[in-house]
């Protein structure tokens, strides 16, 4: 599979299943990652899983290894600051996905065992908002995938949205993969992917 061929991606928080599985999919589609992971077992996890396409670094060492690299295609982080840092690094015409957690759950309803992620309404519409007025000047398109009730590895029981089940973190990589690759007259959007929670 080449869809991502010749497509250079960075992918911050690659360590949580959500990076993890955003980079897994880069990979097999061709595209060449760098990531962080912040200890020596999270550098070993991922490159035995992605293999020799996805270079490793500490999470301190991304921007330095960029200024030697160049310019990248794509990138996925956690938080906004990342995002903004690594801008100056963004090809014109490039993408941004903010994969930001959201809030603790506040709604009432079935329980869904342990361990999973927080599930409730994400708020990152403003900072996809902000981020893409900075960038739009270059042609750059921010987006933000609004994940909820995704399952993981640590966790405590929470409500179920109305889809009756918990979501998996390869169906909020697919989603970010989209609005990065392919939603390509879309910036400053929230994608929910929560199940149907944010509709409740």
């Amino acid at each position: 599979m080449t869809r991502y061929a010749g497509t250079e991606a960075v992918v911050v928080g690659a360590a949580s299943d959500i990076g993890l599985a955003i980079a897994k999919r880069l990979v097999e589609g061709g595209a060449r990652v760098l990531l962080s992971a912040g200890t020596p077992q999270e550098h070993a996890r991922l490159r035995r899983e992605l293999g020799p396409a996805a270079q490793v670094v500490a999470p301190g060492a991304v921007d330095a290894q960029l200024a030697r690299a160049g310019r990248v295609d794509l990138v996925f982080a956690d938080t906004v600051a990342a995002v903004r840092s690594l801008a100056p690094y963004l090809r014109d015409g490039g993408a941004a996905v903010l994969t930001v957690p959201a809030p603790a759950p506040t709604v009432p309803g079935p329980v869904a065992p342990s361990p999973t992620a927080p599930c409730s309404a994400a708020a990152s519409t403003d900072a996809a908002h902000a981020l893409a007025a900075e960038l739009v000047g270059r042609g750059i398109r921010v987006n933000a995938v609004a994940a909820s009730c995704i399952a993981a590895p640590s966790g405590t029981a929470v409500p179920l949205p109305p889809l009756g089940r918990l979501g998996a973190a390869d169906e909020v990589a697919r989603a970010a993969l989209f609005l990065a690759t392919e939603a390509t007259f879309t910036t400053g959007a929230r994608l929910p992917v929560d199940g149907g929670l944010g509709h409740a």
